[in-house]
């Protein structure tokens, strides 16, 4: 069954050869197998589609890569067993990309599979479906529309139309209908006669992105993936674009794999949200599968958001794509009066307030627009009433004696417990100093909730997180209290927009802290009103990076600074970096078994969770390839000695420590 020599040998029997990807993902066993063709199934094994053959001993999945009429392997070769179904699901294009992106990932090709095919539905592929698909408009111009705003949006919607491939990195402007930009990129696709895939991080997005859709296009010409619709409904939606009945499929990480015939256009909305990383190996992040169709395809790509990522900034800066953004005057036109509270006066007055949750230049703000009837967004970092507490006599945080986890309280009357393990600790004690009270470290959505309707009695007070995510709200007078990434759009737009506990996005241990904070950021304030009527209040000091960014509207000037720093530091996007996980002795063992490149850099170990621990291996970008190859090939030689402790390998993971 192994491919090993290649010796151009026909088989004896004379029965063509079908080139097997083995549903086995070990890394031993990542090349296509060699199995003969029965008579039999000779009209349905065609490639594509998913078979079963024996191997190993087992029935094992499989798909039929391509066919042959001769095998490079020189001993018997076995037959396959059946072909599931005759549906032909693996686009050639998509195993090409399969194969891209499992060797970008140090992966192995039946990982990759899985990701990009969803599981067969049996009723669904014998439904009636019409082969013929749907017919193309006639080729016109689309109304730029909102693309106006930007000096270089109009002419990316006529390279669109016009066949050619067009690379752009898109800064919205605040208020924008982001959707509806999206969705005229793709009319112009359409227009051209291609298709589009665009991928957005969730639900909300979708929605609103397939509503767009619906109105530009019409009816009937795109479908929507996602993990959340269900086996029948993403398998239907799946095969109408295989089958070329469709030439647009939108959806979430799901949809970047998405099969679409004559591929024009790419696009990802807001590709720094950490949703479109997938946690299922080898954890691909959908910007570099899409931008790994890019090549593959010459299609065209769109990367857009409010903020924008290190990443972002690199395909610009290297000129591989060009920046999408609105002049200063249209900047300032369109932003809401943007103030931190390190500016406030009441500063100079009284100390204190420096320390204060909702200092006086947020309260006002807040009270201004419900006096005008308007509604009030809260962003507060963590859902949950008080999601981390400390002593309150020496402020050490509160943790479980039994897991050490960290406490929460559930409630204002709520006990202690612990958020890894669950256990109560009714009788707490701080091991410093002894005390028993217990103080907020860090205050959640519905504590925060709690405390804005004692401040502002009367008015109706909404919540939008984990438990209920809100789509919209009524433009009248309310707070509403949110968690990044939940925040409701209202009718009109937001009064005020308060960005509380700053501090718990900027602190954090992470190399992206910044760029994440001031992506959270301009989404929120993106909802309120052009000044003077909307006001945005940030709860931080003004003379950091990402509020003098946030302040000025200029996501470009600080995704520049930050990628400078990381060139300077040796970071990703500007080396690429891969971590390797595990128990000390297996982390080890793999690493020594690597071939690394001669320029490559070991880092670390560093702890990791469950008492593990992290070795980072730095390369330049131009080695990426050799890193990849070498990591997978010393996790392959560890699979085929059955090594006990397993590894997990990933490349340019979103966390390094």
């Amino acid at each position: 069954m192994t491919a090993t020599k290649r010796s151009d040998r026909r088989p004896a029997d004379g029965s063509p050869v079908a080139r097997v990807c083995v549903d086995v993902p070990l890394a031993h066993l990542d090349r296509p197998f060699d199995y003969l063709v029965p008579a039999e199934l000779d009209e349905v094994a065609v490639p594509g589609t998913r078979v079963k053959v024996r191997f190993a001993g087992q029935l094992v999945d499989g798909w039929l890569l391509s066919r042959a009429d001769d095998s490079g392997h020189t001993g018997r070769l076995a037959y396959l067993e059946k072909v599931v179904s005759p549906e032909p699901v693996l686009a050639p294009e998509i195993a090409r990309l399969a194969r891209a992106v499992a060797d970008r990932y140090a992966g192995s090709l039946a990982d990759v599979l899985r990701l990009a095919v969803p599981p067969r539905h049996a009723r669904v592929e014998k439904e009636p479906h019409d082969d013929q698909p749907a017919p193309a408009p006639p080729t016109e111009a689309v109304d730029p529309r909102g693309w106006r705003d930007y000096p270089t949006g109009p002419a990316l919607l006529r390279a669109l139309t016009d066949g050619r491939a067009p690379r752009a990195v898109w800064s919205a402007l605040p208020g924008e209908d982001w959707a509806a930009r999206y969705a005229d990129a793709v009319a112009a696709t359409v227009a051209g006669g291609r298709g589009a895939v665009v991928v957005v991080p969730d639900a909300r997005d979708l929605d609103r992105l397939d509503a767009a859709l619906t109105t530009v296009l019409g009816p009937g010409r795109h479908v929507t993936l996602s993990a959340a619709l269900g086996p029948a409904r993403r398998y239907r939606a799946f095969l109408a674009a295989r089958r070329g009945q469709v030439p647009v499929v939108i959806g979430t990480r799901a949809a970047m794999f998405a099969p679409v015939a004559r591929l024009g256009l790419v696009a990802i909305w807001d590709d720094g949200d950490d949703l479109h990383s997938e946690p299922r190996a080898p954890y691909p992040h959908a910007r570099d599968v899409l931008l790994t169709r890019v090549h593959l395809a010459e299609a065209g790509a769109l990367v857009g958001g409010y903020a924008r990522t290190a990443e972002g900034q690199l395909l610009v800066e290297t000129g591989w794509a060009r920046e999408v953004v609105a002049d200063r005057g249209t900047v300032r036109s369109r932003i809401p009066a943007i103030a931190p509270t390190g500016d406030d006066p009441q500063l100079a007055r009284d100390p204190g307030a420096a320390t204060a949750r909702l200092p006086s230049l947020a309260w006002t703000a807040a009270r201004d627009a419900l006096r005008q009837d308007l509604p009030v967004l809260v962003q507060v970092p963590r859902r949950g009433y008080l999601p981390s507490i400390s002593c309150a006599e020496c402020r050490t945080p509160a943790r479980c004696a039994h897991c050490a986890g960290p406490l929460a309280l559930p409630s204002a009357g709520g006990t202690p417990a612990c958020r890894w393990c669950a256990r109560v600790a009714a009788a707490y004690a701080c091991p410093q100093c002894g005390g028993r009270r217990l103080r907020a470290a860090v205050t959640g959505a519905r504590r925060t909730a709690e405390e804005l309707g004692r401040a502002f009695p009367g008015v109706p007070v909404r919540t939008s997180g984990r438990e209920e995510v809100l789509t919209e709200v009524p433009g009248g007078a309310a707070l509403v209290v949110a968690t990044p990434g939940a925040e409701p759009v209202a009718e009109g737009g937001y009064g005020a927009v308060l960005l509380l506990d700053s501090w718990a996005l900027l602190t954090r241990a992470d190399l992206r802290a910044g760029e994440e904070a001031l992506r959270r950021w301009l989404a929120a304030a993106a909802l309120a009103r052009p000044a003077p009527a909307g006001r945005v209040v940030v709860v931080a000091d003004g003379a950091l990076a990402p509020v003098q960014a946030l302040l000025r509207w200029d996501a470009g000037w600080f995704a520049g600074r930050e990628l400078a720093e990381r060139r300077e530091l040796g970071f990703p996007p500007a080396v690429r970096m891969a971590s390797v996980t595990g128990a000390a002795e297996a982390v080890a063992d793999l690493l020594a078994a690597a071939r690394l490149p001669d320029d490559a850099e070991v880092l670390g170990p560093v702890p990791a969770e469950e008492g593990r621990e992290r070795m980072l291996v730095r390369v330049p970008r131009a080695r990426a390839a050799a890193l990849a190859e070498a990591l997978h090939s010393a996790a392959g030689a560890r699979a085929a000695r059955k090594a006990a402790d397993p590894v997990r390998l990933q490349v340019d993971p979103l966390s390094l420590f």
